[in-house]
């Protein structure tokens, strides 16, 4: 006989990814996939090695290939901005975007979280820290700088110094945020932590495979709160002394997780929770 059953529509499968050239490094697969098993969410995230000169084509492409957003990693961060149709005023402020959101009629809506999420580690990790307790001190001046100058400037620190090897992106970071900001020479980086509650480096000096980063923490207090944005190692030679100094210290591992969640809530419909679980899975 017949079957005369009529077909119900399978609903589709979001899926998400993290853009890049190179992406096999990439943590991410590993952070949303963990996510994905955890709260039983029938979704996918994959990497995507996207090379500039196709960027474009590709944007245009995937919202028609089910996916529902894609994380932005180097070197399409800035160049994103200029493909988005609604890009967020921390976005636009940062100049880079690394959560790009697919709305329904293929248009992309293009934000920014790792200010949130540099911001939300330090408050896991040290709750009772307070932006204002004194100056704010940066080693560097690339894209992840500009997002953690900003979020401090809105978290309340009223003075944040800057230092870079290239001195003239500390000065453009300066013009555009303004009087807040001082700028240091980076042979002055040392005399910068002087008084400094809050330290950041922001550069990947220290990382794996990278120059070490060579500025002297004698100026350090042990009422200094210092974090490194590096989180391979875990435990930068800067998070080290800063430790055996007395200081309370953040790793950048919790960035990374935390500036993933708002991204996941829009994609696949659910907060994600950031514990030790998410840390283990991530590392492994």
């Amino acid at each position: 006989m017949p079957d005369d059953t009529i077909p119900q529509p399978v609903p589709n499968v979001p899926l998400a990814g993290v853009i890049g050239m190179p992406i096999a490094h990439s943590r991410s697969p590993q952070l949303h996939g963990h996510w994905l098993k955890r709260y039983g969410i029938k979704g996918h995230y994959v990497p995507l090695p996207v090379m500039p000169e196709h960027l474009a084509e590709v944007l245009r492409v995937l919202p028609r290939a089910g996916f529902v957003g894609v994380n932005v990693t180097i070197p399409h961060k800035e160049a994103v901005l200029a493909l988005a149709d609604f890009i967020t005023d921390r976005a636009a402020l940062i100049g880079a975007a690394n959560t790009l959101i697919f709305r329904p009629d293929g248009k992309i809506h293009a934000d920014n979280t790792d200010g949130y999420g540099f911001i939300a580690n330090i408050r896991q990790t040290v709750p009772d820290w307070q932006p204002d307790a004194g100056p704010a001190a940066i080693i560097g001046a690339g894209g992840a700088a500009r997002a953690v100058v900003a979020s401090l400037l809105d978290s309340g620190v009223k003075e944040l110094r800057i230092t870079n090897r290239t001195r003239i992106r500390s000065e453009q970071i300066k013009a555009e945020f303004g009087a807040r900001l001082v700028v240091y020479d980076w042979a002055q980086a040392g005399n910068m932590l002087d008084g400094a509650a809050t330290v950041v480096n922001a550069t990947s000096l220290g990382m794996d495979g990278k120059q070490p980063l060579r500025v002297p923490l004698d100026a350090l207090s042990p009422q200094t709160l210092v974090t490194d944005l590096v989180y391979a190692p875990l435990m930068t030679p800067l998070l080290s002394e800063a430790q055996d100094r007395g200081c309370k210290i953040v790793d950048g591992l919790g960035m990374l997780l935390h500036q993933a969640a708002p991204g996941f809530e829009r994609w696949f419909g659910q907060r994600p929770e950031i514990d030790e679980d998410l840390r283990k899975a991530v590392l492994a």
